[in-house]
């Protein structure tokens, strides 16, 4: 119910229109803004009574675009703020709201929710039921549409079930047979790898009884071969350790030169022993590759023939049995059934070829190796008495270096104490000078006419003139004074770093490499 408090019909009938023109947008604002939160806000609390609140609608530009043209009730102009003030007297006038301005009052509706108790907005009700339903008929075809994929999907299956036990029992027949070939052709392949393992067996023993009657011969070259390593190994290290020697004392004095005479004597003397024992050499070579590859050949088939075994035995229910995806398409096989014996046989030929050629090379193995002896020997000695002259040069050239770094570095130390005195003088200066500028700046404040060049200003002026030139002729002499003290330093460094590689020299020929030719390194020099 509404009470009017207007005489005027005219405009009371106008404000009605506005307040339900007003009511009708603000309720299709709110159905647009639920379609898109699908959520049903409450208008009130339980049994409260509360007159109807302030709705502020914002207003976007994409708002005046979203209209529903099927429902007639849904308007398609754009939205506006509304704001529904409580009327403040007697009686309410339904849902509507009057003019703010008139006497018009009225009364909140209270709606029942039969779904939460809670009071909420009519319209939020309307607008969820309309966009949550589904009709009869789209009922009826969902279940029609189940009901035939459950048919289709059921005959299917039975089709698949009575394919998938076809392809089983084909699969098992295929299977069962290829592994019974498979264990028959592994037989055949075990006794096949058997047999050439005990031809390359019997003949590697052969192989290795005739090695070690050659190996007494090779023992003897082997001894002098290794005898001339050991010198020719201290010469190497030795002018490797003189390598380090840096600056100057990097020279290539006597010592260097007995070195590398000593070294060139002794690699020609092993080019004339390996030239004269370079067959039975050679042939040592040879058999002991033969005997390397028969070893390899034996212990690949011994290797082979286990696992071909270990493969024969396996069956269904053994333990271990893994899979290994795309091995079947891996092919690391490296020769054929033919070129596999082929290879066996050919390794057997050149063993027994090699056997007999180490027959005929157990000869005589020391022809030169006095004449060897004594030119090493030879070498040796010249060698470290050239060691020892320049160890005595760089001791005399130390003991004249240290006495002019002791003199330099007097000179530093004076110099030092110059230049400290003369920051000290410099300083001291400083004092005199804040007193000038301070007189100076004082007789600046004088008034008026007083502010007098007079004599004593100029004679103030005269004295920061003079303090400035003695203090700037100061700096000068202290600067010469640091240039000849870094000059000094300089030349001290020099010494120094020349001392410290005379030592290293020092210590490069007397402890290096004289500590490694203290003792000769061949005890009997070769075996007569």
């Amino acid at each position: 119910m509404c009470t009017f408090h207007y005489t005027d019909q005219s405009k009371l009938y106008r404000n009605y229109l506005l307040t339900l023109w007003s009511i009708v947008r603000n309720i299709s604002h709110i159905g647009h803004v639920l379609s898109h939160t699908s959520q049903l806000q409450p208008w009130s609390t339980v049994g409260a009574s509360m007159p109807c609140t302030q709705v502020l609608v914002p207003i976007r530009a994409s708002d005046y675009q979203r209209t529903h043209r099927q429902q007639p009730w849904r308007s398609n102009m754009g939205y506006e703020n509304i704001e529904l003030v409580p009327l403040s007297r007697t009686k309410a006038m339904t849902n509507y709201t009057g003019d703010p301005m008139s006497n018009m009052t009225t009364q909140p509706l209270k709606f029942p929710n039969l779904v939460t108790g809670y009071e909420r907005n009519p319209v939020h009700a309307s607008q969820a039921a309309m966009y949550t339903r589904y009709t009869p008929n789209e009922w009826y075809q969902k279940q029609i549409k189940f009901y035939n994929e459950a048919n289709t999907n059921r005959q299917y299956s039975e089709r698949i079930r009575n394919d998938a036990v076809k392809v089983m029992r084909t699969a098992e027949e295929k299977i069962q047979y290829g592994q019974y070939d498979t264990s028959r052709r592994l037989g055949e392949r075990i006794s096949d790898v058997t047999f050439w393992r005990n031809e390359v067996a019997s003949e590697l023993e052969r192989l290795i009884q005739e090695s070690e009657r050659l190996q007494d011969c090779r023992s003897v070259l082997e001894k002098a071969i290794q005898d001339i390593e050991g010198p020719l190994h201290i010469a190497e290290e030795c002018l490797y350790h003189r390598e380090s020697r840096k600056g100057t004392e990097l020279i290539h004095d006597d010592t260097e030169k007995s070195l590398l005479c000593e070294i060139g004597n002794l690699r020609n003397n092993e080019k004339k022993l390996e030239a004269c024992l370079d067959k039975c050499k050679d042939q040592l070579r040879n058999c002991r590759a033969v005997q390397n590859q028969l070893e390899l050949d034996m212990k690949n088939k011994e290797g082979a023939l286990g696992i071909d075994m270990l493969c024969h035995q396996l069956n269904n229910h053994s333990q271990g049995l893994q899979y290994y995806a795309g091995i079947e398409k891996f092919d690391p096989c490296v020769s054929e059934q033919e070129t596999w014996a082929e290879a066996a046989n050919r390794i057997v030929q050149k063993s027994q070829t090699e056997r007999t050629k180490s027959c005929q090379l157990r000869t005589d193995a020391e022809a030169l190796i006095n004449r060897v002896a004594q030119e090493i020997w030879d070498a040796w000695t010249n060698t470290n008495n050239a060691v020892s002259r320049r160890c005595s040069e760089l001791l005399e050239a130390k003991s004249k270096l240290q006495q002019h770094l002791h003199k330099i570095q007097q000179e530093i130390f004076d110099v030092e104490k110059n230049i400290e005195l003369m920051r000290k003088s410099i300083a001291d200066k400083s004092y005199a000078l804040k007193v000038a500028h301070t007189r100076l700046e004082a007789r600046m404040h004088r008034p008026e006419l007083e502010l007098c060049r007079d004599y004593a200003h100029m004679s103030l002026q005269k004295e920061i003139d003079d303090i400035n030139q003695q203090v700037e002729r100061m700096h000068k002499m202290l600067k010469e004074l640091e240039n000849q003290h870094q000059r000094l330093l300089r030349t001290r460094n020099e010494m120094e770093h020349d001392m410290a590689l005379k030592i290293d020299a020092m210590y490069i020929d007397k402890e290096k490499v004289c500590g490694l030719r203290r003792a000769y390194p061949i005890n009997a020099l070769f075996r007569f």
